[in-house]
């Protein structure tokens, strides 16, 4: 079985690492580059950097950021925000990105997964998915930084970029997010029942067993962010735990 990964997630906006509660109330937190580089240092498994404000904003993402981190780390890092193009992938992978992730961008222009995949292959294209729950006991797809809802159906549309050539699919539940009550199991499950594809779940984690129980509904990594900021769960200790819960990790 392939090893289960744990991947904190800078959230940056303006050049900070920030965080909030399901999308709104954001709070600066700390210099990205540094916190890169604390992460690669402690054992993280992968990194993700999202520029939270650049499609809202309809700019480009700060791309020294990205240059600089990658300089600081030895561990695999995807970068999204603001790409709009197959041009945006080639600059942020020149840039150090290993993978690109794309969200806004992809539900206006589908066929973006599908060009960005011919010319960088499938394992480059991370699709990022923000999701909220409706009345329909389904979920809605939110667009700029959770600002508009869509009304695309969330696990129609990630079977869609999975058919289009996507690579991996990253599931943020907004309803969640920095709650630290626990990942969405349900749309986990959900999604694990339709795609082939490695499944990455955000939002919502607040203690190691949410860990333990969002990998046991299907998952394949978790991502997280306060936590990591401000050290309530550490990076190997997580992965102690897990890995005597039968969960298989690199240690």
């Amino acid at each position: 079985m392939l090893a289960k990964r744990i991947i904190p997630c800078l959230d940056v906006d303006r050049g900070r690492v920030v965080k909030g509660k399901k999308f709104e109330g954001i709070k600066d937190v700390d210099d990205p580059v540094r916190l890169a580089k604390r992460y690669s240092d402690e054992g993280a498994d992968e990194l993700v950097f999202y520029d939270i404000t650049a499609s809202s904003d309809e700019r480009d993402i700060f791309i020294d950021t990205v240059r600089e981190i990658s300089h600081n780390i030895t561990i695999p890092f995807t970068v999204g925000g603001g790409v709009k193009s197959v041009e945006d992938f080639r600059k942020l992978l020149l840039a150090g990105a290993d993978k690109i992730s794309v969200n806004s961008q992809a539900v206006r222009r589908p066929e973006l997964i599908r060009e960005a995949a011919e010319i960088f292959g499938s394992q480059c294209v991370v699709i990022s998915i923000d999701a909220k729950r409706n009345d329909r006991n389904s979920w809605d797809v939110y667009v700029k930084g959770g600002r508009e809802n869509t009304g695309l159906d969330a696990i129609d549309w990630a079977v869609m970029a999975q058919q289009l050539g996507a690579g991996e699919v990253c599931i943020n539940s907004i309803d969640e997010d920095g709650v630290k009550g626990g990942f969405d199991l349900k749309l986990i499950k959900r999604l694990s029942e339709v795609l082939s594809i490695p499944i990455i779940a955000s939002g919502g984690a607040g203690k190691m067993e949410h860990f333990l129980d969002v990998f046991n509904a299907g998952a394949d990594a978790g991502l997280a962010a306060s936590i990591f900021h401000y050290n309530e769960i550490p990076i190997t200790g997580l992965k102690e735990y897990l890995f005597e819960n039968d969960i298989p990790v690199r240690r």
